[in-house]
């Protein structure tokens, strides 16, 4: 018997549509139900690849007992965070004010007026370790209900009013991006949180901090601050030896339950590699590092083989659990973790001992068995070349974790960025090949004929859910970058039109504010807004730093005054939340050092206009912008009245409304851009 989730396109919700419990997707026919059933809404928000929201599946919503007690005296509500991050925003946000925490699954109940009362994460079958029984929890809010309907209405208002003052805190921004003063204090309050011995910020759980990292890496290239560089240096060398990284396959976990990096929290997820990605690629250009070289082209590959859809695009993610064969059961990381007598019987025992002592086999997991690290550089690369690829063929043989196969806008906009930076910097074809299908999927899906953006899609079948901020923003981000590379100028068009449309549906003109869902989207309980980031840049910062992109490009005043606006809260948050605004101050970084333009022109099949686009696209300088065209091209105000120079390739680089001497010498283009010798 399958219930109303049956013909979702979210993974999440179809893996509850089996259920015994009745459940619904959110919409209006859910809570005009509770009206007139005159019972709550049990909402249960979670996403695919989440463990924990598997465990209280099993344990709580397969049980029939417990099931049919849901269904008497509740409306229940499921919602897959991924497809609908603005409920889940505003809900999260009155569980940890409530509860002082939050996470998946989150379970929270509310009138039928969406208004919450009571809430909570994961609650087990039975009272366990200070926790109620879900059983309890659910008799509990029903006695309140129907027994105290005044004070659970008392509660509700008191929320809901608690969440709209809330919200006028970020609506009032700030008046002026970071100053020189303030980037320089989100660097000292950086430097006070790094952990020194194992990279990174702060202690246990360590989640990687991608755009931190790239703010720092800007930071160093505009200043020379070599405390900035230390700290991204050691950062992705300490994720990159660790169990967090997959040394078999490539790419990150989704964070490190330990301070040193060493076990993971299994989950791939598609954000977290695509950022990684960019953030290696951005570090081998400043440093030229080998390591940081390796381990961009194996994230890079490991989204091509792993994430890669029929269609083109990128799934979500790859699940934490998977069958244990030794066991029967589903286990978090099981398809990763090895004990010394499995890497004997797939290698033998000489090249079995060499890959205990390589990967630090000591029984760091469950069972005696170990999540491969790499402490040191091999000293012979050819043996380890051959134990890596006879593991990663004998590890496809086990039973994988599922993939949430859901394409996610933004998401997306994130993994073409980074591919086709580093196919363009890396001689990689195929991978800017793949974030070109990859565009060309969300335009010809995601892409609504009024310009709209469309959050998900899966099977090349489009959800209904409309796109957020971040949908818009990071999307564009990779237009842009499709742009830079390719000198196609129908991408920066794209992005344009993403952008205009920020302009006009997500931004408070009063303030310079952005909201994350649009002003035509569907009303919550509150209009969600944070410029601050998650596991993914803000949508608020993400569409700065492409406004002040697109600007650069275009000379337009009114993207550009939009993103100086917009880094207002970044001058605001610098000093004392540096590591939630990482990719506000990547952006500000940009807009301090310019951003500088370039501008190469030249035929397209003259090798002299292919290497000064590649040192252009080089540049460390922060958010430096790259136009390629022919001579005479109109299309792009930044080629615009840019001829050859003596019937040569030329390139332009301006900044802060000033225009340097053309050149056609690649070594002083380098040199005006900061690309290393």
């Amino acid at each position: 018997m399958v219930n109303r989730l049956a013909d979702a396109t979210s993974p999440y919700l179809l893996q509850h549509a089996e259920n015994p419990v009745d459940w619904w997707p959110w919409g209006p026919e859910a809570f005009a139900e509770a009206e007139r059933r005159g019972v709550p809404v049990l909402l249960s928000v979670g996403y695919a690849a989440c463990h924990w929201c598997h465990v209280m599946a099993h344990e709580s919503f397969e049980d029939e007992a417990l099931a049919a007690y849901a269904n008497e005296h509740f409306v229940a509500v499921k919602v897959d965070r991924e497809e609908r991050p603005d409920v889940d925003a505003v809900y999260m946000e009155a569980v940890q004010a409530a509860t002082g925490q939050g996470g998946w699954p989150m379970t929270v109940f509310l009138t039928p007026d969406k208004d919450p009362f009571y809430f909570g994460t994961y609650f087990p079958p039975e009272p366990r370790h200070g926790m109620p029984g879900f059983r309890q929890v659910l008799e509990g809010v029903n006695a309140a209900w129907r027994e105290r309907p005044d004070e659970v209405g008392e509660v509700a208002a008191r929320i809901r009013a608690d969440l709209a003052e809330r919200a006028s805190v970020y609506g009032a921004g700030a008046q002026h991006p970071p100053a020189e003063a303030d980037l320089g204090q989100a660097l000292a309050g950086l430097g006070r949180s790094f952990d020194d011995k194992r990279g990174g910020f702060g202690g246990a759980p360590k989640f990687p901090p991608s755009m931190t990292v790239e703010f720092l890496l800007r930071h160093h290239a505009r200043t020379g601050n070599e405390a900035a560089l230390l700290m991204a240096e050691r950062t992705c060398e300490a994720m990159a030896r660790g169990g967090i990284y997959d040394q078999l396959g490539g790419g990150f976990a989704r964070y490190s339950v330990d301070a040193d990096w060493v076990v993971p929290h299994f989950e791939k997820m598609l954000y977290d590699n695509a950022l990684l990605l960019r953030v290696y690629l951005h570090l081998w250009r400043a440093t030229g590092g080998e390591q940081a070289r390796r381990i961009a082209l194996e994230t890079a590959d490991f989204l091509l083989r792993e994430l890669r859809t029929p269609e083109g695009g990128f799934a979500s993610a790859r699940d934490a659990d998977s069958l244990d064969p030794a066991t029967g059961k589903s286990t978090e990381g099981a398809y990763y973790a090895w004990t010394p007598e499995q890497l004997t019987e797939v290698l033998g025992a000489a090249d079995g001992a060499l890959a205990v002592q390589l990967f630090d086999v000591t029984g760091t997991f469950e069972r005696g068995s170990s999540v491969l690290q790499l402490p040191a550089d091999p000293a012979d690369p050819a043996a380890y070349a051959r134990i890596r690829a006879r593991l990663l063929a004998a590890r496809a043989e086990r039973p994988a974790p599922a993939r949430d196969d859901k394409v996610v806008a933004a998401w997306n906009g994130l993994a073409i960025a980074a591919l086709a930076e580093t196919g363009a910097l890396l001689d990689r074809p195929d991978l800017l090949d793949a974030a070109v299908r990859a565009a060309d999927l969300l335009l010809a899906v995601h892409l609504t004929p009024e310009g709209r953006l469309l959050r998900t899609s899966r099977d090349g079948r489009a959800g209904t859910n409309a796109g957020v901020l971040e949908d818009y923003a990071d999307t564009a981000e990779g237009f842009l970058a499709l742009y830079a590379v390719t000198g196609d100028s129908e991408w920066l068009g794209l992005a344009g039109g993403l952008l205009d449309t920020v302009l006009v549906h997500f931004v408070d003109d009063s303030s310079g504010a952005l909201y994350d869902t649009a002003d035509d989207a569907e009303q919550l309980i509150r209009r969600p807004q944070d410029p601050t980031d998650n596991a993914t840049p803000s949508g608020w910062t993400a569409a700065a730093n492409a406004l002040l992109t697109y600007a650069a490009y275009t000379g337009s005043a009114l993207h550009r005054t939009a993103a100086e606006r917009a880094l207002g809260i970044v001058g605001a948050l610098a000093a004392r939340a540096a590591r939630f605004v990482g990719w506000g101050l990547a952006a500000a970084e940009a807009l301090a050092d310019g951003p500088r333009e370039v501008a190469v022109v030249g035929p397209a099949a003259d090798p002299a206009t292919a290497e000064l686009h590649r040192i252009a696209l080089l540049a460390t300088a922060p958010g430096a912008v790259v136009a390629l065209g022919e001579p005479g091209a109109t299309d792009v105000p930044l080629l615009a009245d840019r001829p050859l120079l003596d019937g040569r390739p030329a390139a332009y680089v301006c900044r802060h409304f000033t225009c340097d001497a053309p050149t056609a010498d690649r070594a002083v283009l380098a040199a005006s851009l900061g690309v290393r010798s």
